[in-house]
Parts: structure tokens; C-alpha cells; sequence
């Protein structure tokens, strides 16, 4: 019965979605868009990213409508800067983390994306991407140490762990990127788990519905407790954190996201 009036609620929102929806975030991205670079020029980076990047997500997340609790943010010092590192499930996580977490973020292009004609110049000139080639390790090594001087301070860079989007659900196989970035810029790993987004909207479709998503934010790892040749200790501990978070806060295990969600925390 619960299912059925999913799926009764799913077919009500979709007038909603084309008409209200989809115009609102192309004019919310042309809005927010063109205001980064202006403020930037007048004042810093991190206050255009306050506005802009942090307003875009909220509005969009708001205009779905999605909910997010967020736990542990306690747990983030604003003076400490961090390789933040997530799961990934749906395109809403970078919302959810950017809207919510409080954090000062860069994040991590990869280069293919650097050729996309304005945006990929705008990305990587604006400041608020650090461009890396992933095919090529001295190259991904230079750009990560390029980058040091826009990462301190507060300052966090993110990276999704997998790569891509889980379409399972499931957590998948992390890359050595982030990990390689915080052993060279000596900083602190943060892991997060972003909860329930799957039922927002999974990984390659287009079956949009409002729920809520939990921001599960984990005590910072300490890198300098593991040697240079210990990094597959640090990935597997970093990937045994974010697991738990997700196992905690799940609404319903991975392979099932059907179409709303609740908070899984009691």
C-alpha cells in the first residue's frame, strides 16, 4: 500500500517538475552564475562561494522540496582545512553538502571536463575547481600541489571517492586521489556520508521526488598516524566511517531507493 501511494505522489509531482521546476533551475543557474565572478572581482573567493555556491544549492534543494538534517557537524573546526571525502549516490549530493555542511569548498574537476567550451574555462579560471588529470599521476601531483595555496585557512577541498555515482546504491571502490592530495598538503581527511539522496533522484535518472537526506559529518582522521606506505589502511579505515554512516542513517538498504524518504535516524 506505502508503495502504491509512492507511486500515486510520483505521477502528481511530475507537472510540478516540468513546469515549476526545470524553468527555476535554469534561471537560478544564470542568477547564481553570473554573480560568482562579479563578487569575486570585489571582494574574495570564499565570500562569492558563500553567496553563490551555498545560495544555488539551497535554492534548488528548496525548490524540489528536499529536507536535510545534518549530524556531527561539530565535529568541523572552521579554521582547520580538509580533503573532504564522500560518498556519492545522486547529483544531489553536491547540494546537500555544499548547501549544508558550512564548509569552505573547492572541488575536483577532472580534466575532460576542462574542454567544455565557457564552462570548463570559467570552472577552472574562477577558482573554485582544481583541475586534475587522473590518466596521469605526476600531472594529478602537480595540480594538487599547484593548488595548496587556495586550501588552507578554512579552506576544504572535496572529492567523491568513487569517482562517479554508486547506481547500486552500494558504496563502491575509492580512488587513491584524495588520499595521494592529503598526504602531500599534510592535511586531515574528513570523511562525510550523504544519506537518502538515492531516493531523491538516482544516479542516471530522471525519476525526481521530493524526500529528505541526511549529512552525516564523521571526526576528522589524522594522516600523520599513517606511514606513506600505509595507504590502503587509511582508504579502507576512511571507507569503513562513511559505510558506518551509511548503515545508520539509511532509510532502506541500497538497491531499493523508491521515490520519498524520511530520516533513518530515530
Amino acid at each position: 500500500m506505502k508503495a502504491f501511494y509512492r507511486k500515486v505522489l510520483y505521477v502528481l509531482y511530475q507537472p510540478y517538475k516540468y513546469v515549476v521546476f526545470a524553468p527555476s533551475v535554469v534561471a537560478a543557474t544564470s542568477f547564481f552564475g553570473s554573480l560568482a565572478m562579479p563578487i569575486r572581482v570585489v571582494s574574495n573567493a570564499r565570500i562569492a562561494s558563500k553567496f553563490c555556491a551555498v545560495g544555488y544549492a539551497r535554492v534548488l534543494s528548496y525548490l524540489t522540496p528536499i529536507r536535510v538534517k545534518v549530524f556531527g557537524k561539530e565535529n568541523i573546526d572552521k579554521n582547520q582545512s580538509y580533503v573532504v571525502v564522500s560518498n556519492h549516490q545522486s547529483h544531489y549530493d553536491p547540494l546537500v553538502i555544499c548547501g549544508w555542511s558550512g564548509l569552505d569548498i573547492r572541488w575536483v574537476m577532472k580534466r575532460e571536463l576542462r574542454k567544455i567550451p565557457i564552462f570548463g574555462y570559467a570552472c577552472e579560471k574562477g577558482g573554485e575547481f582544481i583541475v586534475i588529470d587522473r590518466k596521469n599521476i605526476d600531472s594529478a601531483i602537480a595540480s594538487m600541489r599547484a593548488a595548496a595555496d587556495r586550501i588552507k585557512n578554512g579552506t576544504s577541498v572535496l572529492f567523491f571517492a568513487e569517482g562517479t555515482r554508486s547506481i547500486s546504491g552500494k558504496l563502491g571502490e575509492f580512488k587513491k586521489g584524495a588520499f595521494r592530495m592529503a598526504q602531500e598538503l599534510k592535511l586531515p581527511i574528513l570523511p562525510i556520508s550523504v544519506v537518502n539522496t538515492e531516493r531523491i533522484l538516482q544516479a542516471k535518472s530522471l525519476k525526481l521526488f521530493p524526500g529528505t537526506a541526511d549529512l552525516v559529518i564523521h571526526k576528522p582522521v589524522d594522516i600523520l598516524k599513517y606511514g606513506q606506505d600505509q595507504l590502503d589502511r587509511l582508504i579502507e579505515d576512511v571507507k569503513g566511517t562513511i559505510q558506518k554512516g551509511l548503515d545508520e542513517y539509511a532509510v532502506e538498504p541500497p538497491g531499493n531507493p523508491g521515490f520519498a524518504g524520511a530520516s533513518g535516524k530515530k
